[in-house]
């Protein structure tokens, strides 16, 4: 069982909620008609809460690109059904976080070398500091300086904890 203490909290719920709504207002500043792609499964919290605060004309879409927490190199394959067209239009991919940076990298790059969007965004919660470059706009309301494994909203360890209603540090005696 997971013990989580007050002090190992990061972003509680409410907090979460708030930073959802940041990231809404900029998103909803900036665009009118949109294709929203989820990273899933760990985007699929953000994303719902998000797409339910956007004002944009919407469509959805899921891609995955599964990894272990804690790895910088994901080498997976990338799973994509396209059940929207994408070619030419604003796209912001949703994530829970951009923790390493690598996975998104690389997510970025699949869909703009096959699809050609107008424009490619991503939209997360936060972002850890330490995180690779991408060069494309990216929306989130927290930039977070640890090192630490995150769980919660999302955030697994050992395909466990992603429905935490916060995200937490993850006792080192868990894992």
């Amino acid at each position: 069982m997971l013990t989580i203490h007050d002090e190992d909290v990061l972003f509680t719920a409410l907090q979460i909620q708030q930073g959802v709504a940041q990231v809404a207002a900029k998103l909803n500043h900036r665009y009118q008609d949109l294709v929203m792609i989820t990273v899933v499964p760990g985007g699929l919290f953000f994303s719902a809460d998000l797409a339910r605060q956007l004002t944009a004309k919407l469509s959805i879409d899921t891609i995955s690109c599964p990894h272990t927490p804690g790895e910088n190199e994901n080498r997976s394959p990338i799973i994509f059904q396209q059940n929207v067209q994408l070619t030419g239009r604003d796209v912001v991919l949703v994530d829970d976080a951009i923790e390493s940076g690598g996975t998104m990298a690389r997510l970025v790059s699949y869909l703009t070398q096959h699809y050609q969007p107008r424009s490619l965004a991503v939209a997360t919660l936060f972002v850890k500091a330490a995180r690779r470059t991408i060069e494309i706009p990216q929306y989130y309301a927290y930039e977070v300086d640890t090192a630490d494994l995150l769980v919660g909203y999302g955030l697994p360890w050992n395909d466990q904890y992603r429905n935490l209603p916060y995200i937490a540090c993850l006792p080192a005696s868990t894992r």
